[in-house]
């Protein structure tokens, strides 16, 4: 009854998609031990998805000896589990609380939560280091960090050390607005020219008058609603 456990010379339909069915049920379990670092930043059925798809489609296709039919059902199964526990996953608290862990709490009101690093398997210095990457270098200015189930650390400042910006204070600001490339790596972009209204002699006398330079020596040059050209030439 087990025989698809062992090695073949042919497996039959239902053999390969035991197998698959086996194998994708021990893959979530292994790495759900192995825990949320093993996959960082990927959900776990994303991260057993990949892994699996990547083996399965490499093999017959690195060795004329191995026939395809194996690798077609074997995909078949995996993709048709993956759609499957994405609609239970969404479906059933439950099991979405299984699969995809709670987060974990590491840091609260400035104190580091040693059983969360355990339990979350990370390390003083890898908290340390995540920090940095928020520009945060004092443990205790953090209100609160969690380790979430996608490997990453949710990080929140106490609202004392919070930077302060135009809403604090009520003030008007103009509209985010995206400066438009009008010219790289030497080329003009005419249809950015055409949408602002301007004519390529205006750009050239722009690049002349105010900044000393050609077009062909701009590596990259930036226009926003103002008008106003940021030019950054070769170097």
């Amino acid at each position: 009854m087990l025989d698809f456990f062992h090695g073949q010379e042919t497996l039959s339909i239902i053999e390969w998609i035991l197998r698959s069915v086996v194998t994708f049920i021990f893959l979530l379990f292994a790495v759900k031990v192995m825990g949320s670092r093993a996959i960082s930043q990927l959900r776990l059925l994303d991260f057993v998805m990949a892994l699996m798809l990547g083996n399965i489609i490499a093999h017959p296709l690195s060795d004329h000896r191995i026939g395809l039919k194996g690798s077609v059902i074997s995909t078949i199964v995996i993709i048709s589990l993956y759609l499957i526990g994405i609609f239970l996953n969404l479906k059933w608290i439950w099991l979405r609380n299984t699969i995809e862990a709670t987060p974990i709490l590491l840091i609260k009101e400035g104190e580091i939560f040693y059983k969360g690093l355990k339990k979350a398997r990370i390390s003083i210095d890898t908290l340390l280091a995540e920090l940095r990457k928020e520009k945060i270098v004092e443990v205790k200015k953090v209100a609160l960090a969690l380790w979430e189930s996608d490997g990453r650390i949710s990080i929140f400042l106490d609202p004392q050390y919070e930077a302060i910006t135009p809403s604090t204070y009520q003030l008007q600001t103009e509209p985010f607005e995206l400066p438009r490339t009008i010219i790289k790596e030497g080329k003009i972009d005419f249809q950015v020219l055409k949408q602002i209204n301007k004519e390529e002699g205006w750009l050239i006398n722009e690049l002349m008058n105010h900044h000393q330079t050609e077009v062909n020596r701009v590596l990259l040059a930036t226009i926003n609603r103002k008008n106003d050209l940021k030019v950054f030439v070769y170097k």
